[in-house]
């Protein structure tokens, strides 16, 4: 079977998926999920032309002068009235500046002596926020697509929304495949292995706003895998992740499970490495991606195409990974038939440039160098011989 591309892969992957449906929530509980609407904003802000300074509210006219301090605008509590010609207001930052006024004069420059107060020349304006000098009413301050950052939730609510349509979480069934695994903690016999694949896509899962549903460790027979994809299926689940048993060996049995649950694959083994065996399909309603359960390979695949997939289904503006332009900080050989994907520690020298030196090994069974790393170097296939200080891409890891 002739392997596709990375690129080709993401495509026939992507290609006509249709994002999750929509729900209505408090702002209060939106951070960290993706805006389904643009998002324009209710009011101006400030609603009222409000001081940025403590000091004296007035008429620019009547400066230089001592004016007769006829009352005061705090925060919450205006002056309840006009001003009158030689009149000033004491008020406070944030405070709505009184009709009559057009400028303020900070309290350092002013010299009061009981009612009266002497101030002296300020320009129309000085010190005086203007109604809508952040954000008029029907700006559109938040796109579509967007997910929610605290600062994102802080504006909405400011723009005067108390709730927000967001994109469902995608949720995530997690099945590991295996004979020779056990979990974290039970009785690890010499020819056995901690199965850590779950805990690691599931907390991938979990930073791109999904819920994961961990349904266990399968053995390796079709049977179990396709009680598996049933499983996921009767959740329902949006996504289901089949980690290990990916490849064409005796022993890899998710292409055959699927067969019987007359599912074929959408793309079977990818020109890259780490993660050659990765599985796509589509079941109905349900996508299965399945993964190889060598930990760096499978984690490497996760952020290669769980992380698009999870990003698509939520309509995200930023679902495609975008490289970064770096430097290498040493020579590499000529590069073979598939993408290379190098675990590399990313430095920012002091001029600002990111220098990406990949590990002496690369082997996928190092899964501490995996932790070690930074993020991973690009290599296309067929790429040439790069000397130290040439131009590489690299993806860094978000954690």
């Amino acid at each position: 079977m002739a392997l596709i591309s990375v690129e080709d892969a993401l495509t026939r992957m992507l290609a006509g998926l249709k994002a999750l449906v929509t729900e209505q929530i408090a702002i209060g509980e939106a951070h960290g999920r993706v805006l389904a609407e643009n998002l324009a904003a209710k009011r101006d802000q400030p609603p009222r032309d409000v001081s940025a300074m403590d000091g004296y509210a007035a008429k620019s006219g009547d400066l230089p002068g001592t004016l007769k301090v006829a009352g005061e605008s705090g925060a919450g509590r205006p002056f309840a009235s006009t001003l009158n010609p030689r009149e000033a207001a004491r008020i406070f930052t944030g405070a709505v500046v009184p009709a009559g006024a057009d400028t303020v004069v900070a309290q350092e420059d002013a010299e009061r002596d009981g009612d009266r107060v002497m101030l002296p020349t300020s320009a129309p304006g000085k010190f005086v926020r203007k109604q809508g000098f952040d954000f008029k009413a029907g700006d559109v301050l938040i796109k579509a697509g967007r997910r929610l950052g605290a600062r994102d939730v802080g504006l909405a609510a400011s723009m005067g929304h108390a709730s927000v349509s967001v994109a469902c979480r995608p949720r995530v069934a997690l099945a590991a495949t295996g004979d020779e695994l056990v979990r974290p903690g039970d009785v690890l016999a010499s020819d056995r292995i901690v199965a850590s694949n779950p805990l690691s896509l599931a907390a991938i899962v979990r930073n791109e706003g999904g819920e994961v549903a961990d349904l266990g460790i399968f053995p390796d027979r079709v049977e179990e895998i396709v009680r598996a994809i049933r499983r996921a299926r009767d959740l329902p689940a949006d996504v289901l992740v089949l980690i290990g048993g990916a490849s064409v060996g005796d022993h890899d049995l998710v292409a055959p499970a699927l067969a019987k649950e007359g599912v074929l694959p959408t793309f079977h083994r990818i020109a890259l490495r780490p993660g050659r065996p990765l599985l796509f399909a589509e079941a109905g309603a349900l996508r299965v991606l399945g993964v190889p359960g060598n930990p760096v390979s499978s984690i490497v695949c996760a952020l290669l195409f769980l992380v698009p997939l999870l990003r698509t289904l939520q309509s995200r503006s930023d679902a495609a990974l975008e490289p970064e332009a770096a430097v290498l900080g040493v020579e590499l050989p000529a590069n073979d038939a598939r993408q290379d994907y190098l675990r590399a520690k990313i430095e920012r020298t002091p001029d600002g440039r990111l220098v990406a030196t990949p590990f002496g090994r690369q082997d996928s069974a190092l899964f501490a160098l995996l932790t070690a790393a930074d993020g991973l170097i690009v290599r296309p296939p067929h790429a040439p011989a790069a000397k130290q200080g040439e131009l590489c891409q690299v993806l860094r890891f978000a954690d």
